[in-house]
């Protein structure tokens, strides 16, 4: 018997084979189906469902993609002879529970199982993102990820410009840009997305025009108006992740509750001076929710205890800093990596050259996020008028 022959043998006698049906229903119970066939094979279909690892950096990314080395694995491949090679790895690793397909892709066909076909990478695109797929973090599947996902910016101004560079630079399929104003000379201190030869235009129409510059496989959607109790949901529907860029209370507090109703992520960004913060609120996360705006702000300030920048003035480069982390976060929250700023706030002093992290809990008793609470409506704070963006 051939080397090859002997150790095949050796390894189905150690692993557990099964039979793509069995796999399905084991997948069904719970199990994470694993193929670890090449990017050219599985662009030709795949299981649905599947994590494509790619026998090549599967012990990489194995921990990453199934962190619970209790969890039931299925390794499959084209005809069943790498899975048991992938299998007998992740076995070595420490995964208790691990199976190799047998007969591979090639026998779940024959037997009439479902098979979905992945989005794939065209040339361009593999040009444009090379960057990221050399990421295990991100990778292909990560950035078909980015791809598909859709992301609302609400205001393109000193927070939404530096956040929809970046997003839009990272290949987000669709994003959304909400603001009703006009660009004018003394925003371009700080909202980098504009021109001076663009100022009277709608700044919706001059970011769509430099965005689509930088990358024009990104969708981009305009939204010339003022968000209101009566266009929030329909506006908001559809969209993986808010970012919220406004500069004024009643669009904070509109953003606020809208997301908590719906259940979408606000990647919550402030400036003030030299001063900046950012967090992630959202009540709704299934595992480790934190606090929305409201459980730290539960009503509006006053006017006079909440001056605008266009009052008391803001350093121009410090939108950039928390623009950025705001699409750092929205990224990690599409691509389900990292620890999100979910109840915690990260806070910027800009003269010190400092962050500094606040922990922020979720009222129990919030109006609108609290523990059995019913969500009590929309209120537009018509006395906070809205105010030049920062």
């Amino acid at each position: 018997m051939k080397a090859r022959e002997r150790l095949v043998a050796e390894l189905r006698m150690r692993i557990p084979e099964i039979s793509p049906k069995e796999a399905l229903a084991l997948q069904a119970r719970g199990a994470t189906l694993i193929d670890v066939r090449e990017s050219d094979e599985i662009a030709q279909g795949t299981a649905p469902g599947a994590l494509a690892l790619g026998r090549g950096f599967l012990e990489l990314r194995i921990e990453e993609a199934v962190p619970d080395l209790g969890r039931a694995i299925v390794a499959m491949c084209g005809t069943g002879l790498r899975s048991l090679f992938a299998a007998e790895n992740l076995t070595r690793l420490g995964y208790e529970s691990v199976y190799s397909m047998a007969g591979g892709f090639a026998r779940w066909k024959v037997d009439g199982l479902p098979v979905e076909v992945p989005f794939a990478l065209g040339g361009p695109a593999r040009e444009r993102y090379a960057r990221h797929l050399m990421m295990p973090e991100v990778g292909e599947a990560g950035q078909t990820k980015l791809l598909r996902s859709k992301v609302l910016l609400v205001g393109a101004g000193g927070l939404g410009s530096p956040a929809a560079y970046y997003l839009t630079a990272a290949g987000v399929g669709t994003l959304g840009l909400v603001d009703h104003d006009v660009v004018e000379r003394s925003n371009l201190q700080r909202q980098i997305l504009h021109t001076d030869a663009r100022v009277g235009t709608s700044k919706v129409a001059s970011a769509r025009q430099t965005l689509e510059a930088l990358n024009p496989t990104v969708k981009i959607v305009g939204y010339e108006t003022r968000l209101s109790s009566a266009n929030i949901e329909q506006v908001l529907a559809g969209y993986d992740v808010v970012v919220d860029g406004s500069d004024n209370f009643p669009t904070r507090y509109l953003v606020n509750d809208a997301c908590v109703k719906m259940g979408v992520p606000n990647v919550h960004g402030a400036v003030y001076r030299f001063e900046g913060q950012v967090s992630v609120f959202w009540p709704a996360r299934p595992q480790r929710s934190g606090p929305c705006y409201r459980c730290l702000f539960p009503e509006p300030p006053s006017p006079e205890d909440a001056p605008s920048c266009a009052e008391v003035g803001v350093l121009g480069v410090l939108p950039g800093v928390i623009g950025l982390l705001q699409a750092t976060e929205t990224i990690k929250l599409l691509l389900g990596i990292g620890d999100p700023l979910v109840g915690r706030m990260l806070y910027y002093d800009a003269l010190r050259g400092s962050f500094s992290e606040l922990a922020l809990e979720r009222d129990p008793a919030c109006r609108y996020c609290g523990d059995g609470r019913s969500f009590p409506g929309y209120i537009d704070y018509e006395r906070f008028c809205a105010r030049p963006a920062e």
